[in-house]
């Protein structure tokens, strides 16, 4: 468990706060993990953000009518801090009882409020219901690997032994899966998601990929860091040219967090899987 979670109100008891309270926001600091992955804060090997979509916010008009909206939160992977997810569900449930006179003003309160937390500046979208169903769902990009028949029988930590390539084949390569599983390093409970692997260098074997992300099934760790050790360890093997790794995961409490790691800058289309 990362020392910080131990504070933090997740897997407790918490009262439900419905006025607005800043303080409840939890910041966990990402240096430790990043240590433990050998990344050091000072040079980091990646671009990246993490989107996180609440589909519970909602506050009052000064007339005492309540508004419900999306909400769209993209913290930067470079951020000191992330923000614990029960933490932050807490605060945005301590907006529903309180007045906003439009929501220009309720996203000046949270992206005051989030990047203080978070260390660095982060983005807030506040979406109209109409908007987003407008936008429908999709399918994510490239070979679905999920088919592939492969042998596994170790899910407690990750595996980068499993991975291989051929480095005779140069590929510019799309593939994901829907299998990848992971456990909240402070309740155990389970954390559901799809992962893409975008790559331009030697051919990944897919068959070893799927394995690798299957290891993952029991492994304790919050979601920004899966991804990151997804991406280092593909890293690590092909060297590639270029390399995004990015996963969508299942909302939990109304928030589902998308983390996005990449060689360059990242370009979100951050519209809902069908599990979302």
């Amino acid at each position: 468990m990362h020392p910080a979670a131990e504070h933090s109100p997740l897997g407790k008891s918490s009262e439900y706060v419905s006025t607005y309270t800043p303080s409840l926001l939890f910041p966990i600091p990402r240096l430790a993990k990043w240590a433990e992955l050998g990344v050091s804060g000072d040079s980091l090997p990646w671009h990246g953000v993490d989107f996180w979509n609440c589909f519970e916010l909602s506050w009052l008009l000064s007339s005492g009518k309540p508004v419900v909206a999306i909400g769209e939160f993209a913290i930067p992977a470079d951020s000191p801090n992330i923000i614990e997810s029960k933490s932050f569900k807490l605060y945005l449930n301590s907006l529903n009882q309180t007045v906003f006179e439009s929501p220009a003003a309720l996203q000046a309160c949270l992206e005051k409020d989030l990047s203080a937390a978070a260390g660095k500046p982060v983005g807030v979208r506040i979406r109209g219901l109409d908007e987003v169903t407008g936008e429908g769902v999709i399918s994510l990009p490239g070979q679905c690997i999920d088919d592939l028949d492969v042998s596994i029988s170790n899910y407690e930590q990750p595996q980068p032994e499993l991975l291989r390539c051929n480095k005779e084949k140069q590929v510019d390569q799309v593939l994901h899966s829907h299998l990848l599983k992971s456990n909240c390093p402070v309740t155990g409970q389970p954390d559901w998601g799809s992962v893409v692997v975008e790559y331009r260098g030697p051919e990944l074997d897919a068959a070893s990929l799927l394995t690798y992300l299957i290891s993952f099934r029991q492994h304790a760790d919050f979601h920004e860091q899966c991804v990151e050790r997804i991406w280092l360890d593909l890293k690590r093997l092909l060297d590639p040219e270029h390399l995004t790794v990015y996963a969508r995961y299942v909302r939990r409490g109304g928030l589902d967090i998308n983390p996005y790691r990449s060689t360059g800058p990242v370009d979100v289309d951050n519209r809902r899987l069908v599990r979302q």
